[in-house]
């Protein structure tokens, strides 16, 4: 048995990208446009890791998605999980459990996915993160 990818259905290819790419820091693997089914998927996987990827799923008929909460999460290991939750906030993501203990964070994708930051090794408790309240859910 081999893992292969978690699917992510998304109502914004633009906005998930960024979110993922420019955000995360994932990069695009691979991009299959299926006219007869009417839908776009997109494997993204982590700079230097050809394990499991991340398919967005992009259904061209629009439709309203919920769950993204019994979902459950992604989880990625970080070199530095204060700069990356920096580089997130700036771009307007939402910290919703700041990585207050140097280990862990969650943030949640435009599509609500909950993602999981895990610091490789361990870092120190630091401010702002250390007196930063939970935001929402994740």
């Amino acid at each position: 048995m081999q893992y292969l990818h978690t699917m992510v259905r998304v109502t914004n290819v633009e906005d998930s990208l960024r979110f993922y790419c420019n955000g995360l820091g994932l990069e695009e693997v691979k991009r299959i446009d299926n006219e007869k089914g009417r839908f776009t998927l997109i494997f993204l996987g982590a700079p230097g890791d050809s394990g499991g990827q991340v398919e967005l799923t992009y259904n061209w008929d629009p439709e309203e998605y919920s769950g993204g909460r019994n979902f459950g999460h992604l989880a990625y290991r970080v070199k530095d999980i204060y700069a990356l939750c920096q580089h997130l906030s700036d771009m307007g993501v939402v910290i919703n459990r700041p990585p207050r203990d140097g280990h862990m964070a969650f943030v949640r994708s435009p599509d609500g996915i909950s993602i999981e930051l895990i610091q490789d090794g361990d870092l120190p408790p630091q401010e702002p993160w250390l007196s930063m309240p939970n935001t929402g859910s994740w």
